[in-house]
């Protein structure tokens, strides 16, 4: 089979049917290399009848899909996961041109989601229920988890590939059909994983794609044949999305914004904290979910942590992410660079110590991207806005405290509980840290504790909003139904009519 997504179109439009899908709406939006600064391409924006066109295919599809045994869905996404395998680079390509993040940091992406792409092939274990014999009076009571329908994904820009993975495999391993929409910044790689689902096997109508922005988003929300929705983004869409899914009666899974803290204690390695602070707030332009923007020093070693740091930054090389000996890109977009450099500014005002200073950053053959340096605050605040607002840039914080209790009181008090880290060579502080602090994924001198596939990401306070976690079998629950099945054969005896209420004896 020949793709022809293999590299960028000059028009992004949608998938459906296991077929390019032009649509009906007339509107369209550009898709910049953030690199350059220009115009790439432009995307399709659906419309409503273009939402109802996908909704109804994969309505359609999924009655036949979930009725499969698990272990043929399982030999789709055996032959999905050889596919990516060799089309790794294709889609890194894909990502790096339209997000900006390096090539190898790209090509690190897939990976993770690849891993997801591995967990959902044993489905057909993962679905297992449990079975009990002769409850009482001859019954036998077995549970089984059932598909849900028709399930959609509301994916961000920063993870255009392995994202989607979190969702699109587990939701079609267990039995449901599955509706992409993503990020309109860098929709590129969503029509390439559309085709190596249809080279896999996949039926049409499982998988499809609908580009777009809001009008999308919200016909998937209301459409009362989609069953349920995942979004991970920023906060406050992420309890828009929420709030809007499960009033309309929809199981809604929304990952919002974080602020993840590294706690350095004063018997780290600094040299190994400050190197894992280096990659852990500037890899890929800090335009991470996971990505660290705090660093907390405990004691005296905070003037020793951040001359470390700040040696190591000046060292990084920042330009465009093809190119080869990158350690950062752009980011993503004018916007989000306006952004950035606004928050910087703010943080300047409210009289942080700007340490390191990225705005104003020019690459050579490149005036007209959307560049910023590595940047560092000393002596930041808890009540500042670069403090408080997730920045998602390469901005790193330095706040000072005398104790891990103080560290853990300020990580606590943060209104999102994503990710926490701690560096230590003690175990009795490693155990308080990882027992006390409100996060839900914590690393032990672990900079950027990312659960593998079979464990579940998610975070706690207003980094998560709804009952589960994503992937993992936490994802497993998410994407299906329990159903409880009580069974017993008569006997020729007849009993007659019984009014008390049914007890095992």
């Amino acid at each position: 089979m020949t793709l022809r997504y293999t590299t960028a179109a000059a028009h992004v439009g949608h998938w459906l049917d296991n077929a390019p899908y032009a649509g009906e709406g007339a509107r369209v939006a550009s898709v910049y290399d953030p690199a350059l600064g220009d115009v790439a391409r432009t995307v399709a924006l659906a419309d409503a009848v273009d939402v109802n066109a996908v909704v109804a295919s994969a309505a359609a599809a999924q009655p036949a899909w979930g009725a499969l045994a698990p272990q043929r869905r399982a030999r789709v996404l055996f032959k999905m996961k050889e596919l990516v395998e060799h089309h790794t680079d294709a889609l890194a390509q894909l990502i790096t041109r339209e997000h900006g993040k390096t090539l190898p940091d790209a090509r690190g992406e897939v990976q993770r989601g690849l891993e997801i792409i591995e967990f959902s092939c044993g489905i057909a274990q993962l679905l297992k229920g449990q079975y009990c014999d002769n409850v009482g009076g001859g019954i036998s009571n077995w549970s089984q988890r059932s598909p849900l329908g028709v399930t959609a994904g509301i994916t961000p820009f920063n993870f255009p590939f392995m994202v989607p993975m979190w969702m699109a495999p587990m939701s079609i391993a267990c039995g449901n059909s599955f509706i992409l929409k993503p990020s309109e910044r860098d929709p590129s790689a969503a029509l390439l994983t559309a085709e190596l689902f249809q080279a896999a096997g996949l039926p049409p109508g499982v998988f499809n794609v609908l580009q777009g922005d809001k009008t999308a988003v919200d016909g998937l929300l209301h459409h009362p044949d989609v069953q349920a929705v995942s979004f991970v983004g920023s906060t406050p869409i992420a309890r828009y999305i929420y709030e809007t899914g499960a009033r309309m009666g929809k199981r809604t899974q929304a990952l919002g914004g974080a602020k993840n803290h590294m706690v350095v204690l004063p018997d780290a390695d600094l040299p190994q904290a400050a190197d894992a602070l280096i990659g852990a707030a500037y890899g890929s332009a800090g335009e991470r979910c996971m990505a660290v923007s705090v660093a907390v020093a405990v004691g005296d070693i905070a003037d020793e942590l951040v001359q470390l740091v700040v040696q190591r930054a000046k060292a990084l090389r920042t330009g465009d992410g093809a190119e080869p000996g990158m350690d950062m890109g752009p980011v993503v977009s004018a916007e989000a660079k306006s952004r950035i450099v606004g928050l910087i500014d703010s943080g300047v005002a409210q009289g942080a110590q700007l340490v390191l200073d990225g705005r104003g950053l020019t690459v050579a053959n490149r005036a007209s991207g959307y560049f910023v340096g590595p940047t560092l605050f000393d002596h930041v605040r808890a009540d500042m806005r670069i403090y408080q607002e997730e920045i998602f840039g390469p901005v790193l914080c330095v706040l000072r405290v005398a104790s891990l209790s103080e560290a853990l009181a300020l990580v606590n008090a943060h209104t999102y509980g994503n990710g926490a880290v701690c560096y230590t060579r003690d175990g009795r502080s490693a155990q308080e840290f990882a027992q006390g602090v409100q996060a839900g994924m914590v690393g032990i001198n672990v900079p950027i504790p990312v659960p593998m596939a079979w464990n579940s990401f998610g975070g706690w306070k207003q980094s998560l909003f709804g009952d589960h976690h994503a992937y993992g079998e936490e994802g497993v629950r998410f994407y299906t139904r329990y159903k409880s099945i009580m069974q017993r054969w008569p006997d020729q005896q007849v009993q007659g009519p019984q009014f008390t209420m049914p007890v095992n004896t």
